[in-house]
């Protein structure tokens, strides 16, 4: 199988570089807050397996992270967007 266990994991082979890397966290950015956060608990919950191993956990850990991150960019938009309703009307600004 092309790029082994760390593949599997959703982490790039050194093969695969930056490009791979580039193309996940484009992924990410795409996801809602719910999908994230899901993506979230589930890495969440296989880093404290004790089967996977230190590369694997590595890479699994900086999936993590973008997924945290991409829930706190779209409760950020939120609220930005809550912010700025009008509030005799409750309706988001015109564009």
């Amino acid at each position: 199988m092309p790029g082994g266990r760390a593949a599997a994991a959703g982490t790039p082979s050194p093969r695969q570089g930056a490009a791979a890397t580039e193309d996940w966290l484009a992924d990410i950015s795409r996801l809602s807050y719910q999908e994230a956060r899901t993506a979230l608990e589930l890495a969440l919950a296989k880093l404290q397996s004790s089967e996977l191993e230190v590369e694997d956990m590595a890479g699994l850990y900086r999936r993590a992270q973008a997924y945290a991150e991409r829930c706190e960019t779209v409760l950020q938009q939120v609220e930005q967007d809550v912010i700025q309703w009008d509030p005799q009307t409750l309706a988001p600004p015109a564009p």
